[in-house]
């Protein structure tokens, strides 16, 4: 058992909540049950520790036994050992690290997608974080993350994916314009996001085709040269007094339209 909260060992996992410790090792930190669970079901091979009070083990014994069938051995700690290691103030008992798995943009492009979502310059990690599980829901078949975007295994992204991190292809470090060559190579229209854009209503029929949503900026948007990339920008409508929407709430209604206008076509 694990019960020293300042030995190497858990300052190296600590450590992981930092982006620098991240790209040096190319780990990351996984908290909750939840995290582990879609881990263990979809991408055990990615597991590299995963620690866990008895308490949380005795209350989860799923996870347990999915440790156990992928291999990988459950370290018991004390609760102050896991609090340590962990971003949150309540980790739920249980925290891992895993290897960053990242999708090549190639691999991509090569399974032929119909729906992908493009992130520039999304900042706020609730919101990628959002934003990929939503892809996840609607079917996407990629999110590609280009410019400054948030690394996608910041621990905030990761917790906001609930695990959709392990279903749904995440390419990174892309540059806007060689993604928006290889969409419309692919047979893709690259439709932006925008409040400048067309109305939503009028121009939808086009989202039956496949389809790469651009998502830009929360607080600036998308600027002028990347919206050059586009092939149409649509906004969606307000019809109530809200200012405006939440950039992830919006992104998941876009993808949530393509996925039943894709689907209605079949």
């Amino acid at each position: 058992m694990l019960e020293n909260p300042r030995s190497p060992r858990v300052r190296a996992v600590a450590k992981l909540t930092k982006r620098s410790a991240r790209q040096e090792t190319g780990l990351f930190l996984l908290e909750g049950p939840q995290a582990a669970r879609e881990a263990l079901a979809f991408r055990p091979d990615t597991l590299v520790e995963l620690f866990a009070t008895p308490t949380a083990m005795e209350r989860h014994q799923d996870v347990r036994e999915a440790a156990q069938d992928a291999g990988v051995e459950v370290v018991f700690t004390t609760e102050p050992v896991l609090d340590a290691m962990a971003d949150t103030v309540t980790p739920q008992g249980i925290v891992a690290v895993a290897r960053q798995s990242p999708t090549a943009l190639r691999d991509v492009f090569a399974a032929s997608p119909r729906l992908i979502a493009i992130c520039e310059e999304v900042r706020d990690p609730g919101n990628l974080g959002t934003i990929i599980r939503a892809a996840d829901a609607a079917g996407a078949d990629a999110v590609v993350l280009t410019g400054r975007t948030v690394d996608p295994y910041n621990p905030k992204v990761v917790r906001a994916t609930t695990g959709s991190l392990f279903h749904v292809p995440v390419a990174v470090g892309a540059d806007l314009a060689v993604v928006a060559d290889r969409a419309r190579a692919e047979g893709l229209r690259i439709v932006a996001a925008d409040v400048g854009g067309d109305d939503f209503l009028a121009r939808r029929a086009v989202l039956r085709e496949p389809t790469a949503w651009l998502f830009g900026n929360e607080a600036r948007g998308l600027d002028e040269a990347a919206l050059a990339h586009a092939d149409l920008a649509l906004r969606l409508p307000i019809y109530g007094r809200a200012e405006s929407l939440n950039l992830a709430t919006a992104a998941s209604v876009c993808l949530y339209e393509t996925a039943f206008a894709q689907r209605a076509a079949t």
